[in-house]
Protein backbone atom coordinates (compact mmCIF):
# COMPACT_ATOMS: atom_id res chain seq x y z
CA UNK A 1 0.00 0.00 0.00
CA UNK A 2 1.11 3.64 -0.90
CA UNK A 3 2.54 5.37 2.24
CA UNK A 4 0.02 8.46 1.37
CA UNK A 5 -2.64 5.80 2.12
CA UNK A 6 -1.83 6.19 5.73
CA UNK A 7 -2.57 9.81 5.45
CA UNK A 8 -5.52 9.61 3.49
CA UNK A 9 -7.17 6.59 5.47
CA UNK A 10 -6.21 8.37 8.34
CA UNK A 11 -8.17 11.53 7.57
CA UNK A 12 -11.12 9.63 6.58
CA UNK A 13 -11.47 7.79 9.68
CA UNK A 14 -11.93 11.00 11.56
CA UNK A 15 -14.30 11.83 9.50
CA UNK A 16 -16.65 8.71 9.71
CA UNK A 17 -15.66 8.72 13.32
CA UNK A 18 -17.43 12.30 14.03
CA UNK A 19 -20.51 11.23 11.51
CA UNK A 20 -21.28 8.04 13.27
CA UNK A 21 -19.68 7.86 16.59
CA UNK A 22 -21.08 11.33 17.57
CA UNK A 23 -24.23 10.39 17.35
CA UNK A 24 -23.88 7.43 19.63
CA UNK A 25 -22.33 9.90 21.98
CA UNK A 26 -25.17 12.53 21.75
CA UNK A 27 -28.07 9.71 21.96
CA UNK A 28 -26.23 8.16 25.22
CA UNK A 29 -25.63 11.90 26.82
CA UNK A 30 -29.56 12.42 25.76
CA UNK A 31 -29.74 16.08 24.13
CA UNK A 32 -32.93 17.62 24.40
CA UNK A 33 -33.47 20.80 21.84
CA UNK A 34 -37.01 21.56 23.80
CA UNK A 35 -34.39 22.64 26.63
CA UNK A 36 -33.33 26.40 27.21
CA UNK A 37 -29.96 26.69 27.41
CA UNK A 38 -28.03 29.06 29.68
CA UNK A 39 -27.50 31.54 26.77
CA UNK A 40 -31.46 31.80 26.52
CA UNK A 41 -32.23 32.00 30.36
CA UNK A 42 -29.08 33.68 31.86
CA UNK A 43 -28.48 36.19 29.28
CA UNK A 44 -25.97 38.84 30.82
CA UNK A 45 -24.38 40.97 27.49
CA UNK A 46 -20.58 39.37 29.08
CA UNK A 47 -20.02 35.82 29.49
CA UNK A 48 -23.81 34.64 28.57
CA UNK A 49 -23.95 35.98 24.66
CA UNK A 50 -26.00 33.63 22.45
CA UNK A 51 -24.15 33.00 19.00
CA UNK A 52 -24.49 31.25 15.94
CA UNK A 53 -23.77 27.55 15.75
CA UNK A 54 -21.18 28.15 13.03
CA UNK A 55 -19.09 31.09 14.98
CA UNK A 56 -19.07 29.11 18.09
CA UNK A 57 -17.85 26.10 16.11
CA UNK A 58 -14.94 28.09 14.96
CA UNK A 59 -14.34 29.88 18.20
CA UNK A 60 -14.29 26.68 19.93
CA UNK A 61 -11.97 25.52 17.78
CA UNK A 62 -9.64 27.96 18.16
CA UNK A 63 -10.01 28.02 21.84
CA UNK A 64 -8.68 24.29 22.10
CA UNK A 65 -6.28 24.19 19.25
CA UNK A 66 -3.30 26.07 21.09
CA UNK A 67 -0.20 24.71 20.33
CA UNK A 68 -0.92 21.43 21.32
CA UNK A 69 -2.24 20.16 17.55
CA UNK A 70 1.01 21.51 16.09
CA UNK A 71 4.06 21.27 18.71
CA UNK A 72 2.55 17.75 20.41
CA UNK A 73 2.87 15.93 16.93
CA UNK A 74 5.93 17.58 15.85
CA UNK A 75 7.38 16.41 18.29
CA UNK A 76 5.36 12.78 18.39
CA UNK A 77 6.20 12.33 14.79
CA UNK A 78 9.82 11.59 16.59
CA UNK A 79 7.86 7.89 18.00
CA UNK A 80 6.94 7.13 13.61
CA UNK A 81 3.66 6.26 12.66
CA UNK A 82 2.02 5.13 15.98
CA UNK A 83 1.69 8.69 16.37
CA UNK A 84 -1.05 8.54 13.84
CA UNK A 85 -2.82 5.69 15.07
CA UNK A 86 -2.78 7.87 18.76
CA UNK A 87 -4.56 10.46 17.07
CA UNK A 88 -7.02 8.81 15.19
CA UNK A 89 -8.50 6.78 17.59
CA UNK A 90 -7.89 9.12 20.64
CA UNK A 91 -9.69 11.88 18.50
CA UNK A 92 -12.93 9.24 17.94
CA UNK A 93 -13.25 7.42 21.50
CA UNK A 94 -11.68 10.07 24.20
CA UNK A 95 -11.25 13.81 23.10
CA UNK A 96 -14.06 14.07 21.56
CA UNK A 97 -16.23 11.95 24.09
CA UNK A 98 -14.28 14.50 26.87
CA UNK A 99 -15.03 17.11 24.85
CA UNK A 100 -18.69 16.67 23.77
CA UNK A 101 -19.66 16.04 27.62
CA UNK A 102 -17.00 18.37 29.01
CA UNK A 103 -19.05 20.89 27.08
CA UNK A 104 -22.93 19.65 27.41
CA UNK A 105 -22.53 19.14 30.79
CA UNK A 106 -21.22 22.46 31.48
CA UNK A 107 -24.75 23.46 29.16
CA UNK A 108 -26.39 21.32 31.74
CA UNK A 109 -24.82 23.04 34.77
CA UNK A 110 -25.90 26.49 33.81
CA UNK A 111 -22.60 27.42 32.32
CA UNK A 112 -21.07 26.37 34.93
CA UNK A 113 -16.72 25.94 34.60
CA UNK A 114 -15.55 22.55 34.68
CA UNK A 115 -14.89 22.22 38.63
CA UNK A 116 -18.13 22.72 39.45
CA UNK A 117 -19.29 19.96 36.45
CA UNK A 118 -17.29 17.63 37.92
CA UNK A 119 -18.47 18.19 41.55
CA UNK A 120 -21.54 17.60 40.60
CA UNK A 121 -20.52 13.81 39.27
CA UNK A 122 -18.04 13.15 41.60
CA UNK A 123 -18.83 14.85 44.79
CA UNK A 124 -17.11 17.91 46.94
CA UNK A 125 -13.86 16.91 47.65
CA UNK A 126 -13.32 16.33 43.37
CA UNK A 127 -15.08 19.81 43.44
CA UNK A 128 -12.40 21.07 45.72
CA UNK A 129 -9.54 19.52 44.36
CA UNK A 130 -10.43 20.52 40.79
CA UNK A 131 -10.88 24.42 41.75
CA UNK A 132 -7.49 24.24 42.64
CA UNK A 133 -6.04 22.26 39.93
CA UNK A 134 -8.01 24.31 36.81
CA UNK A 135 -6.82 27.48 37.81
CA UNK A 136 -3.25 26.32 38.24
CA UNK A 137 -3.77 24.57 34.56
CA UNK A 138 -5.03 27.42 32.77
CA UNK A 139 -2.18 29.80 34.28
CA UNK A 140 0.50 27.22 33.08
CA UNK A 141 -1.26 27.07 29.86
CA UNK A 142 -1.70 30.93 29.65
CA UNK A 143 1.92 31.32 30.32
CA UNK A 144 2.77 28.48 27.89
CA UNK A 145 0.85 30.32 25.17
CA UNK A 146 2.85 33.83 25.77
CA UNK A 147 6.43 32.69 25.43
CA UNK A 148 5.71 29.99 22.48
CA UNK A 149 4.30 32.35 20.13
CA UNK A 150 6.17 35.89 21.28
CA UNK A 151 9.08 33.23 20.63
CA UNK A 152 8.19 32.66 17.21
CA UNK A 153 7.53 36.45 16.53
CA UNK A 154 11.05 37.26 18.33
CA UNK A 155 12.51 35.05 15.38
CA UNK A 156 10.44 36.99 12.82
CA UNK A 157 11.03 40.42 13.57
CA UNK A 158 13.67 43.36 14.83
CA UNK A 159 11.24 42.97 18.06
CA UNK A 160 12.93 41.26 21.28
CA UNK A 161 11.11 38.41 23.19
CA UNK A 162 10.46 40.66 26.16
CA UNK A 163 8.46 43.53 23.51
CA UNK A 164 6.46 40.59 22.20
CA UNK A 165 5.53 39.38 25.81
CA UNK A 166 4.44 42.54 27.24
CA UNK A 167 2.45 42.67 23.82
CA UNK A 168 0.57 39.76 24.43
CA UNK A 169 -0.24 39.97 27.43
CA UNK A 170 -1.73 43.39 26.95
CA UNK A 171 -4.10 41.55 24.45
CA UNK A 172 -4.76 38.91 26.86
CA UNK A 173 -5.88 41.03 29.33
CA UNK A 174 -8.56 43.36 27.34
CA UNK A 175 -9.93 39.84 25.75
CA UNK A 176 -9.98 38.51 29.16
CA UNK A 177 -12.30 41.64 30.45
CA UNK A 178 -14.26 42.49 27.89
CA UNK A 179 -17.87 40.79 26.83
CA UNK A 180 -17.14 38.03 24.92
CA UNK A 181 -19.00 39.04 21.28
CA UNK A 182 -16.90 42.52 21.72
CA UNK A 183 -13.23 40.82 20.29
CA UNK A 184 -13.45 36.63 20.64
CA UNK A 185 -16.63 36.86 19.28
CA UNK A 186 -15.73 39.32 16.08
CA UNK A 187 -11.94 38.06 15.36
CA UNK A 188 -11.68 34.11 16.35
CA UNK A 189 -14.06 33.13 13.16
CA UNK A 190 -11.39 35.20 10.53
CA UNK A 191 -8.81 33.92 12.34
CA UNK A 192 -10.40 30.23 12.40
CA UNK A 193 -10.59 30.50 8.39
CA UNK A 194 -6.80 31.37 8.46
CA UNK A 195 -5.78 28.49 10.15
CA UNK A 196 -7.71 25.79 7.89
CA UNK A 197 -6.35 27.63 5.05
CA UNK A 198 -3.21 27.31 6.35
CA UNK A 199 -3.68 23.23 7.46
CA UNK A 200 -4.98 22.86 3.76
CA UNK A 201 -2.39 24.69 2.24
CA UNK A 202 0.35 22.64 3.75
CA UNK A 203 -1.14 19.83 2.65
CA UNK A 204 -1.92 20.60 -0.73
CA UNK A 205 2.16 21.81 -1.24
CA UNK A 206 3.19 18.34 0.05
CA UNK A 207 1.25 16.58 -2.80
CA UNK A 208 2.51 18.86 -5.40
CA UNK A 209 5.83 18.89 -4.94
CA UNK A 210 5.46 15.44 -5.22
CA UNK A 211 6.72 14.25 -1.17
CA UNK A 212 6.94 10.88 -0.91
CA UNK A 213 4.87 10.53 2.28
CA UNK A 214 6.31 8.87 5.29
CA UNK A 215 9.52 7.84 3.86
CA UNK A 216 11.02 6.01 7.13
CA UNK A 217 8.24 5.10 8.91
CA UNK A 218 8.07 1.28 10.79
CA UNK A 219 5.97 0.29 13.21
CA UNK A 220 8.60 0.45 15.61
CA UNK A 221 9.74 3.11 17.92
CA UNK A 222 11.37 5.41 16.09
CA UNK A 223 12.45 8.08 18.69
CA UNK A 224 16.13 8.64 18.12
CA UNK A 225 17.36 9.00 22.17
CA UNK A 226 15.16 5.92 22.70
CA UNK A 227 12.18 7.30 24.80
CA UNK A 228 10.01 5.03 25.41
CA UNK A 229 6.26 5.39 23.44
CA UNK A 230 4.60 3.90 26.00
CA UNK A 231 3.43 6.62 28.41
CA UNK A 232 5.15 9.58 26.53
CA UNK A 233 3.84 9.83 23.46
CA UNK A 234 0.57 9.83 25.19
CA UNK A 235 1.64 12.93 27.18
CA UNK A 236 3.31 14.27 24.44
CA UNK A 237 0.63 13.85 22.21
CA UNK A 238 -2.22 15.69 23.69
CA UNK A 239 -4.64 18.35 22.04
CA UNK A 240 -4.97 16.63 18.93
CA UNK A 241 -5.99 13.53 20.96
CA UNK A 242 -7.22 14.34 24.08
CA UNK A 243 -6.39 17.00 26.77
CA UNK A 244 -7.97 18.00 29.66
CA UNK A 245 -7.04 22.11 28.73
CA UNK A 246 -10.15 21.74 26.45
CA UNK A 247 -12.59 21.57 29.07
CA UNK A 248 -11.87 24.25 30.77
CA UNK A 249 -12.78 25.79 27.52
CA UNK A 250 -15.63 24.61 26.58
CA UNK A 251 -17.45 26.13 29.57
CA UNK A 252 -17.19 29.14 27.42
CA UNK A 253 -18.70 28.16 24.87
CA UNK A 254 -21.47 26.68 26.82
CA UNK A 255 -23.06 29.63 28.26
CA UNK A 256 -23.45 31.05 24.13
CA UNK A 257 -25.14 27.83 22.48
CA UNK A 258 -28.12 28.48 21.47
CA UNK A 259 -29.64 24.65 21.62
CA UNK A 260 -28.32 21.11 22.93
CA UNK A 261 -28.40 19.69 19.23
CA UNK A 262 -25.51 22.42 18.76
CA UNK A 263 -23.29 20.62 20.81
CA UNK A 264 -22.46 17.61 18.66
CA UNK A 265 -21.10 19.70 15.75
CA UNK A 266 -19.68 22.58 18.33
CA UNK A 267 -17.68 20.20 20.82
CA UNK A 268 -17.08 16.66 19.48
CA UNK A 269 -16.76 18.53 16.04
CA UNK A 270 -13.97 21.10 16.83
CA UNK A 271 -12.31 18.12 18.61
CA UNK A 272 -12.24 15.91 15.36
CA UNK A 273 -10.88 19.16 13.39
CA UNK A 274 -8.13 19.71 16.06
CA UNK A 275 -7.41 15.75 15.05
CA UNK A 276 -6.94 16.84 11.39
CA UNK A 277 -5.00 19.79 12.25
CA UNK A 278 -2.65 17.27 14.65
CA UNK A 279 -2.46 14.88 11.60
CA UNK A 280 -1.21 16.96 9.17
CA UNK A 281 1.88 18.51 11.43
CA UNK A 282 2.54 14.94 12.40
CA UNK A 283 2.94 14.32 8.64
CA UNK A 284 4.59 16.66 8.21
CA UNK A 285 7.38 16.15 10.64
CA UNK A 286 7.05 12.73 9.22
CA UNK A 287 7.67 13.69 5.28
CA UNK A 288 9.19 16.91 4.81
CA UNK A 289 12.34 15.35 7.22
CA UNK A 290 13.64 11.80 5.79
CA UNK A 291 14.10 10.67 8.82
CA UNK A 292 13.45 11.18 12.57
CA UNK A 293 16.73 11.47 13.37
CA UNK A 294 16.39 14.85 10.70
CA UNK A 295 13.80 15.78 12.43
CA UNK A 296 15.75 15.57 15.63
CA UNK A 297 18.12 17.67 14.78
CA UNK A 298 15.88 20.38 13.62
CA UNK A 299 13.97 20.05 17.03
CA UNK A 300 17.84 20.33 19.14
CA UNK A 301 18.88 23.49 16.72
CA UNK A 302 15.35 25.47 17.09
CA UNK A 303 12.42 23.50 19.01
CA UNK A 304 9.14 23.18 17.12
CA UNK A 305 8.90 26.35 16.36
CA UNK A 306 12.07 26.30 13.99
CA UNK A 307 10.40 23.52 12.21
CA UNK A 308 6.84 25.22 11.95
CA UNK A 309 9.05 28.13 10.21
CA UNK A 310 11.88 25.83 7.83
CA UNK A 311 8.37 23.74 6.62
CA UNK A 312 6.07 26.61 6.04
CA UNK A 313 8.68 28.82 3.87
CA UNK A 314 9.80 25.44 2.17
CA UNK A 315 6.42 24.35 1.29
CA UNK A 316 4.44 27.96 0.55
CA UNK A 317 7.02 30.19 0.22
CA UNK A 318 8.43 33.20 1.76
CA UNK A 319 4.93 35.07 1.59
CA UNK A 320 2.94 32.19 1.99
CA UNK A 321 5.22 30.74 4.59
CA UNK A 322 4.56 34.11 6.42
CA UNK A 323 0.96 32.99 6.26
CA UNK A 324 1.36 29.68 7.64
CA UNK A 325 3.45 31.05 10.63
CA UNK A 326 1.16 33.63 11.27
CA UNK A 327 -1.50 30.86 11.35
CA UNK A 328 0.28 28.98 13.56
CA UNK A 329 1.00 31.60 16.42
CA UNK A 330 -2.75 32.71 16.13
CA UNK A 331 -3.83 29.22 17.44
CA UNK A 332 -1.20 29.49 20.98
CA UNK A 333 -2.83 33.32 21.05
CA UNK A 334 -5.84 32.01 21.07
CA UNK A 335 -5.90 29.68 23.57
CA UNK A 336 -3.98 31.81 26.31
CA UNK A 337 -6.33 34.49 26.01
CA UNK A 338 -9.38 32.60 26.60
CA UNK A 339 -7.16 30.56 29.39
CA UNK A 340 -6.93 33.71 31.45
CA UNK A 341 -10.35 34.01 30.64
CA UNK A 342 -11.31 30.45 31.92
CA UNK A 343 -9.57 31.59 35.28
CA UNK A 344 -11.20 34.40 35.82
CA UNK A 345 -14.90 32.35 35.34
CA UNK A 346 -13.67 29.59 37.06
CA UNK A 347 -12.76 31.93 40.08
CA UNK A 348 -15.44 33.99 40.12
CA UNK A 349 -17.69 30.99 40.29
CA UNK A 350 -16.05 29.25 43.34
CA UNK A 351 -16.68 32.73 45.22
CA UNK A 352 -20.37 33.33 43.62
CA UNK A 353 -19.39 36.79 42.55
CA UNK A 354 -20.89 38.28 39.55
CA UNK A 355 -19.04 39.61 36.77
CA UNK A 356 -21.50 41.76 35.01
CA UNK A 357 -19.91 45.25 36.53
CA UNK A 358 -16.46 46.11 34.83
CA UNK A 359 -15.15 46.89 38.17
CA UNK A 360 -15.95 42.95 39.37
CA UNK A 361 -14.07 41.63 36.23
CA UNK A 362 -11.03 43.80 37.36
CA UNK A 363 -10.78 42.94 40.63
CA UNK A 364 -10.04 38.70 39.57
CA UNK A 365 -7.93 39.71 36.16
CA UNK A 366 -5.53 41.62 37.81
CA UNK A 367 -4.32 39.15 40.27
CA UNK A 368 -4.36 36.47 37.61
CA UNK A 369 -2.05 38.66 35.69
CA UNK A 370 0.31 39.08 37.99
CA UNK A 371 0.97 35.68 38.73
CA UNK A 372 1.03 34.72 35.27
CA UNK A 373 3.64 37.57 34.62
CA UNK A 374 5.70 36.24 37.48
CA UNK A 375 5.15 32.47 35.76
CA UNK A 376 6.41 33.31 32.09
CA UNK A 377 9.57 34.34 34.08
CA UNK A 378 10.22 30.31 34.64
CA UNK A 379 11.70 28.04 32.29
CA UNK A 380 9.61 27.23 29.46
CA UNK A 381 10.39 23.47 28.67
CA UNK A 382 9.48 23.00 32.25
CA UNK A 383 6.21 24.40 32.26
CA UNK A 384 5.51 22.49 29.48
CA UNK A 385 6.40 18.89 31.13
CA UNK A 386 4.00 20.25 33.79
CA UNK A 387 1.41 20.81 32.03
CA UNK A 388 1.80 17.85 29.86
CA UNK A 389 0.68 15.68 33.10
CA UNK A 390 -1.67 18.42 34.52
CA UNK A 391 -3.67 18.35 31.25
CA UNK A 392 -4.03 14.28 30.55
CA UNK A 393 -4.80 14.30 34.58
CA UNK A 394 -7.61 16.48 34.06
CA UNK A 395 -9.35 15.40 31.19
CA UNK A 396 -8.97 11.82 32.68
CA UNK A 397 -10.87 13.53 35.56
CA UNK A 398 -13.47 14.79 33.18
CA UNK A 399 -14.28 11.46 31.46
CA UNK A 400 -14.71 9.79 35.25
CA UNK A 401 -17.39 12.62 35.75
CA UNK A 402 -19.03 11.60 32.34
CA UNK A 403 -18.96 8.12 33.36
CA UNK A 404 -20.90 8.87 36.62
CA UNK A 405 -23.47 11.27 34.66
CA UNK A 406 -24.25 8.15 32.38
CA UNK A 407 -24.86 6.41 35.31
CA UNK A 408 -27.28 8.54 36.74
CA UNK A 409 -29.01 8.49 33.59
CA UNK A 410 -28.72 4.39 33.74
CA UNK A 411 -27.14 5.00 30.27
CA UNK A 412 -24.49 2.88 28.82
CA UNK A 413 -21.31 4.12 30.60
CA UNK A 414 -18.48 1.93 29.10
CA UNK A 415 -18.15 5.06 26.45
CA UNK A 416 -16.64 7.44 29.13
CA UNK A 417 -14.92 4.85 31.38
CA UNK A 418 -13.20 3.07 28.93
CA UNK A 419 -11.02 5.73 27.89
CA UNK A 420 -11.12 7.41 31.53
CA UNK A 421 -9.49 3.75 32.55
CA UNK A 422 -6.94 3.71 29.70
CA UNK A 423 -6.35 7.35 30.24
CA UNK A 424 -5.85 6.95 34.64
CA UNK A 425 -3.18 4.63 33.77
CA UNK A 426 -0.97 6.81 31.17
CA UNK A 427 -0.96 9.81 33.96
CA UNK A 428 -0.15 7.28 36.52
CA UNK A 429 2.68 5.56 34.52
CA UNK A 430 3.97 8.67 33.46
CA UNK A 431 3.95 9.98 37.30
CA UNK A 432 5.62 7.11 38.25
CA UNK A 433 8.37 7.17 35.73
CA UNK A 434 8.83 10.70 34.59
CA UNK A 435 12.14 12.54 36.25
CA UNK A 436 9.69 15.53 37.47
CA UNK A 437 7.16 12.70 39.08
CA UNK A 438 9.35 9.48 41.26
CA UNK A 439 11.86 8.56 38.34
CA UNK A 440 11.24 4.82 39.00
CA UNK A 441 11.63 1.97 36.07
CA UNK A 442 9.33 1.59 33.16
CA UNK A 443 8.36 -1.83 33.67
CA UNK A 444 7.76 -0.81 37.56
CA UNK A 445 5.30 1.99 36.38
CA UNK A 446 3.52 0.35 34.03
CA UNK A 447 2.54 -2.06 36.44
CA UNK A 448 1.17 0.56 38.79
CA UNK A 449 0.01 2.38 36.21
CA UNK A 450 -2.52 -0.72 35.36
CA UNK A 451 -3.24 -1.82 38.98
CA UNK A 452 -4.27 2.14 39.44
CA UNK A 453 -6.22 2.21 36.53
CA UNK A 454 -8.00 -1.18 37.43
CA UNK A 455 -8.53 -0.58 40.75
CA UNK A 456 -10.38 2.95 39.87
CA UNK A 457 -12.44 1.24 37.26
CA UNK A 458 -13.04 -1.04 40.62
CA UNK A 459 -13.94 1.40 42.69
CA UNK A 460 -16.11 3.58 40.21
CA UNK A 461 -18.29 0.01 39.50
CA UNK A 462 -18.32 -0.70 43.25
CA UNK A 463 -19.94 3.03 44.16
CA UNK A 464 -22.02 2.46 40.81
CA UNK A 465 -25.02 2.10 43.05
CA UNK A 466 -24.19 5.53 44.81
CA UNK A 467 -24.58 7.53 41.33
CA UNK A 468 -27.49 5.88 40.41
CA UNK A 469 -29.16 6.70 43.77
CA UNK A 470 -28.06 10.90 42.69
CA UNK A 471 -29.85 12.78 40.09
CA UNK A 472 -28.11 13.32 36.25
Amino acid sequence: MPSVMYFIISVATLIIGYMVYSRVVERFFGADNCKATPACTMADGVDYVKMSPGKIFLIQLLNIAGLGPVFGPILGALYGPWALVWIVLGSIFAGGVHDYFSGMLSVRYAGKSVPDVVGYNLGNGFKQFMRFFSVVLLLLVGVVFVTGPAALLASMTNWTLLVWVVIIFAYYFLATILPIDKIIGRIYPLFAVILLIMAVGLTAMLFIKGFDFYPAAQWTNQHPKGLPLWPLMFITIACGAISGFHATQSPMMARCVPDENCGRPIFYGAMIAEGVIALIWATLGMTFYDTPDALNATLAAGGPGKVVKDVSIALMGPVGGILAILGVVVLPITSGDTAFRSARLTIADFLNYSQVENSRRLVIAVPLFVVGAVLSQMNFDLIWRYFGWANQTLATIVLWAAAAYLVRRGMFHWIASLPATFMTSVCTTYLCYAKIGLGMPLDVSTWIGVAVAVGSLGLFLFKRKTFEASPA
